[in-house]
């Protein structure tokens, strides 16, 4: 437990891929602590502030003002810099060395009480460790993968599953006009949600997730089957960690320090539709455009929800915790269950059987 009584002035980051609703957290956050007369802190680039506090910045009500609507994050983000594998050079090429203690250092001697980390898994998991070292800690769940654990749902997921929906529905009209097979490759990592909700919602006709591993010929008999009927054309949605039975989830990248970067899968499944049932196939890949632009009202609200849960957990004394969405209200789950384990899509869920329950095809 932390001393509410002795609270003058916390820090904020936001750390890992960007996310529509980062700004309303960085606002409600800023906002509730400066009406309980805290100094508030904004740390550039995930931990860099920590590193080298050149990249430190002053949140007050000016700062913030405005923000709430815009995309992106007025503090910067970092998927890259993990102080506890952090990359430097050295005569012999690239070295991973932990400076997580210099981070613990510059963070008491900054005169800081609590650190508000809004993170994704990774972020979150730095977030935990830092915990162990006595660092008090309020985290709030960020990813447009929906992935975290413990709560129902993370902001930038709204968002990022609009956008996909609208991409879709506009693949729709070129793909029956031109009778192809139109492939959309979309984010999510590991986990399906993103695939999975924007196909529904944008009636896709074959849907890919990481949790269902597919076989490419049933996914073709989908296609198959549709020329019969008189539909000559398909939309096919695949998440970035789909893959096909006995394969692997294709990596584009990898990167010493950081995540590695998946993609691909996309336009390996149009190649094999193309070649397997001759149908003029194109790919795509919406890529970051699902992390762009303002948040909807969903994850502008969320975003000020959990930024405001924030500052009243630490205001009755509770850290290393994470806020999360129990709706109607949010709660706080210990940080460590939050990054406990992934949260993939249940096999069982609703929108899975809606989806069976329509006809969509998900490859098995």
């Amino acid at each position: 437990m932390l001393d509410p009584k002795k609270i003058r002035k916390i820090a904020i980051n936001t750390g890992g891929g960007d996310a529509p609703g980062l700004n309303a957290v960085i606002r409600a956050a800023t906002l509730a602590a400066v009406e309980r007369g805290w100094e508030v802190v904004g740390i550039r680039h995930g931990y860099r502030g920590l590193i080298d506090t050149r990249e430190l910045m002053t949140l007050d009500r000016d700062t913030v003002r405005g923000i709430t609507h815009r995309g992106g994050t007025i503090l910067g983000t970092a998927n890259k810099g993990n102080p506890f594998e952090f990359p430097i050079e050295t005569p012999q090429g690239k070295k991973i060395i932990d400076i997580s203690d210099r981070v613990v250092e510059t963070f008491h001697a900054l005169g800081l009480d609590a650190l508000v980390c809004v993170g994704g898994d990774g972020s979150l998991r730095i977030a935990q460790k830092f915990a162990e070292k006595g660092m008090p800690i309020v985290g709030v769940p960020k990813t447009i993968d929906n992935d975290l654990a413990g709560t129902v749902l993370t902001f930038g997921f709204d968002t990022a599953v609009n956008t996909a929906t609208d991409a879709l529905d506009k693949l729709h009209s070129t793909a029956e006009a031109h009778e192809r097979v139109m492939v959309c490759e979309l984010m999510g990592r590991y986990a399906g949600w993103i695939a999975l909700n924007s196909g529904v919602a944008a009636t896709a006709d074959v849907i890919l997730i990481p949790e269902i591993p597919f076989d490419i010929e049933v996914v073709c008999d989908k296609v198959r089957e549709r020329e019969i009927r008189g539909r000559h054309f398909s939309i096919v949605v695949v998440a970035e960690g789909a893959r096909p039975k006995d394969g692997e989830m294709m990596v584009k990248g990898r990167e010493l320090g950081r995540e590695v970067i998946l993609g691909g899968i996309g336009a390996w499944v149009a190649d094999e539709i193309a070649r397997r049932t001759g149908k003029e196939t194109r790919s795509m890949v919406l890529g970051h455009l699902q992390r762009g632009g303002s948040p909807t009202t969903f994850d502008r609200l969320l975003g000020l929800r959990f930024g405001a849960a924030a500052i009243r957990a630490l205001g009755e004394g509770m850290v290393n915790v994470m806020v999360a969405l129990a709706p109607p209200t949010v709660k706080t789950i210990p940080l460590a269950e939050a990054v406990s384990h992934m949260k993939s899509v249940p096999l069982d869920c609703d929108t899975m059987l809606t989806a069976r329950a329509m006809g969509i095809c998900l490859g098995d």
